[in-house]
């Protein structure tokens, strides 16, 4: 089986609507066919894992991990075997994008470059993001963890996604907060605070000074 019950050659079709509906660049008639076959690492990248997961749902070992390292090696894209990829996935330019074992990708979906489809570290089973048909992610977002981004969703580049976003949402920014060992670090600044207080009180008495 190959994506959601495509033949190869359907897949190869699916592919190519999909980079004639969304990249502007892709010339008309015979240099586009040629361009898109040889010019296009997302495309190469969605046939190896192809090929990768078909083995990979044989339960063949070994072999489908070294085609994704190959494909990662020649593509700068790694794509686990064992990720759920629906119809029309479009990849532009695609240097850098990671897409986890347990992720799972619906129709239409759109990745750019850098972005990372990946686990949080410590999860078990279900580690990494689903995407719903038509969601866009923006250059360089990192979408962590076993959240959902539902149909029609957009994602602003360089966006840090930790939670689940609703259908037809667009979001927007980082996401970096201080989540565990809050108390600890808020004690040191407290620390730190008083120290520095200390020492302007002991300054300003060296001095003769009064520190306001």
């Amino acid at each position: 089986m190959i994506g959601k019950g495509m033949g190869f050659v359907d897949a190869m079709v699916e592919d190519w609507k999909a980079v004639r509906r969304n990249d502007p660049a892709l010339p008309a008639g015979w240099r586009g066919r040629w361009e898109f076959v040889l010019c296009y690492p997302g495309v190469h990248a969605l046939w190896l894992y192809r090929l990768a997961n078909g083995l990979h749902v044989s339960k063949i070992p070994v072999v489908p991990r070294f085609i994704s390292h190959l494909g990662r090696w020649l593509t700068g894209i790694e794509i686990h075997p064992g990720a759920k990829i629906g119809r029309g996935l479009f990849i532009d330019h695609g240097m850098g994008v990671v897409i986890g074992e347990t992720a799972e990708i619906g129709d239409n979906v759109s990745l750019f470059h850098g972005v990372t489809l990946g686990g949080r570290g410590g999860e078990v089973g279900k580690r990494h993001p689903t995407l719903e048909d038509n969601v866009i992610v923006g250059a360089g977002t990192q979408v962590l963890g076993p959240i959902t981004l539902g149909k029609g969703a957009k994602v602003g580049a360089g966006s840090v996604v930790l939670e689940d976003v609703a259908p037809g949402s667009t979001v927007t920014g980082e996401q970096a907060r201080v989540r565990d060992g809050s108390g600890p670090l808020l004690r040191r600044i407290e620390e730190l605070e008083r120290r520095i207080e200390e020492m302007a009180l002991l300054l300003g008495s060296s001095t003769g000074q009064e520190v306001a």
